[in-house]
């Protein structure tokens, strides 16, 4: 009995079935079909998050100068503040916002009586002590479930004050996780915010950096690289960015597509309304920001252009090349097991393959199959109920800002390459033997850990304690553990630095989880012995 019939063994009949779907063991000669983005099972303990944390903690957090106010109770303010470090520099003239919470604080009576009051009350308290050009609301289930018209309100206090103000439906419970708010923040930045900027543009050579949300300082190591080489970073979606850099995006000529599934929709919007194509890139791992830098650099087909890449490069390399032959001799032949949101799942197997550490097994918290198996698929998924749930928006080429700049030859050739529009997914990446599992919950994290048994487990903050309780070093991908960057080629060694101390460090030796010592539970049959 392989180790994933082993876990799925304990399940009842239904439950297995189910789960069943969701569990892959890869072969690359096969289609590698899984089962994603549908309903976690009631019951079971999944690792999710929630519409409104994949909107608010997720895409629009990052955004410094945005006031956000979470209409609701403050329970779900959780993903407002202090929960995912995505790092922002103050600027002259610029609003940071991203040390406080701002939350409605919603009671019983609001919720009887509505709140659309207390939420205009809420927006004069912002304007009076703070003054914000620009106000996000984000609605948590009540607000949904109760009717308060959250839109009405932000134009309200557009008319008031004469300020942006963007309200955002993401009660938590639309969709099946949080990548139901990701797609309706994409919508409401797409209606409200790129397009309205008139920066002027220095180079032939400027990007977007989308799915980028600066965590731990991976947007600064990110953007460095591209400055050093020639690039022009227009915009960045969202980390550290300002609402000023958000309404450049337009200006830009590519979009680098970091994280695909929280960012996928704008990517698309935008091409459609400005021109302006994306690539996905990786510039987690050596060898992964290597490839990538190369293919921005074909994207541009400009000569010089490409000889600063191959320079930075090896600069690059150069600077590493010492510290990242050491970790690879202290981590070579490790194994680990991922578990994460986004597309770290994919990106950190190349990182640690730069260092000899194998992957056994990998899956996403709200991956759709195209993360798994690539774009390819998406033609052969149907909607559910769920997915209708979730607004999606067309948009027409701008008459005066749609602009291109490769032909249309030339895109097309670069498509029918897959260098453009195009995400192979993680499975083509994985070897063979090893497992991919969605929606990895609490009960399998624990079995397949049991089994497998591997060295590092890179997870979540909600999972991270269970494993390392059960003697398995867990380091999380969500906020790096206040650590990073981890991006590009210094991130890179940072990286090998912290798991290298984990995977040492001899206290996971002496942890002895206390069932395999104690009964915890006891009990009596028939009035009998205690057993």
């Amino acid at each position: 009995m392989s180790v994933m019939e082993k876990v799925l063994d304990q399940y009842n009949s239904r439950v297995y079935k189910n789960r069943k779907e969701h569990m892959v063991t890869v072969n690359r000669n096969e289609k590698n079909e899984i089962a994603a983005n549908v309903r976690t099972i009631p019951g079971i303990i999944t690792q999710r998050g929630c519409c409104y944390a994949g909107c608010k903690g997720v895409v629009l957090g990052p955004i410094k100068d945005a006031f956000i106010i979470t209409h609701g109770p403050i329970g779900c303010a959780f993903y407002s503040w202090g929960t995912r470090r995505h790092k922002a520099k103050k600027e002259d003239g610029v609003d940071n916002y991203l040390h406080y919470c701002f939350s409605t604080d919603m009671q019983e009576a609001d919720i009887v009586f509505g709140g659309e009051k207390k939420l205009k009350k809420a927006i004069e308290e912002a304007m009076d002590l703070f003054h914000p050009s620009t106000i996000m609301i984000c609605s948590t289930c009540p607000v949904g479930l109760i009717g308060d018209d959250i839109h009405a309100v932000a134009k309200w206090a557009e008319q008031e004050y004469k300020i942006k103000c963007i309200a955002f439906s993401c009660e938590g419970y639309k969709g099946v996780s949080q990548s139901a708010g990701h797609h309706i923040a994409n919508n409401q930045l797409v209606r409200y915010v790129i397009g309205e900027g008139d920066r002027e543009i220095k180079t032939k050579f400027a990007v977007n950096i989308l799915g980028e949300y600066n965590i731990g300082g991976d947007g600064w190591e990110t953007e460095r690289l591209l400055k050093r080489i020639g690039y022009e970073v227009v915009s960045t979606f969202t980390g550290d960015s300002s609402m000023d850099d958000l309404k450049n995006a337009h200006k830009a000529n590519l979009s680098l597509v970091q994280c695909h599934r929280s960012i996928n929709y704008i990517a698309e919007l935008i091409e459609t309304k400005y021109g302006i194509p994306w690539m996905k890139v990786n510039f987690i791992g050596v060898e992964g920001t290597i490839e990538t830098l190369k293919n921005i650099a074909r994207y541009f087909n400009d000569p010089e252009l490409m000889a600063r890449t191959e320079a930075v490069i090896a600069d690059e390399l150069d600077l590493i090349e010492e510290d990242m032959a050491y970790y690879k001799s202290k981590l070579k032949g490790k194994t680990a097991a991922i578990y994460v949101g986004g597309s770290r799942a994919h990106h950190y197997q190349f990182l640690l393959d730069d260092l000899g550490v194998h992957t056994i097994l990998a899956g996403y918290e709200f991956g759709h199959r195209e993360e798994y198996e690539g774009r390819e698929v998406i033609p052969f998924v149907k909607p559910d109920a769920d997915s209708k749930n979730i607004e999606s928006i067309t948009v027409q080429p701008d008459p005066e800002k749609y602009h291109v700049y490769l032909s249309e030859e030339d895109i097309n050739r670069l498509k029918e390459e897959k260098l453009l529009d195009y995400y192979g997914g993680m499975v083509k990446d994985m070897n063979d033997g090893t497992y991919m599992v969605d929606d990895l919950n609490h009960f399998e994290t624990e079995e397949f850990l049991k089994l497998l048994k591997p060295d590092i487990f890179f997870s979540g903050i909600k999972d991270k304690f269970v494993a390392q309780k059960g003697g398995t070093l867990s380091r999380q991908l969500h906020s790096y553990d206040y650590s990073g960057p981890y991006s590009c080629f210094r991130g890179a060694v940072n990286f090998a630095r912290d798991i290298t101390m984990g995977i040492y460090t001899p206290a996971w030796s002496y942890v002895k989880t206390p069932w395999k010592s104690a009964p915890i539970l006891e009990g009596t049959i028939g009035g009998g012995k205690a057993c």
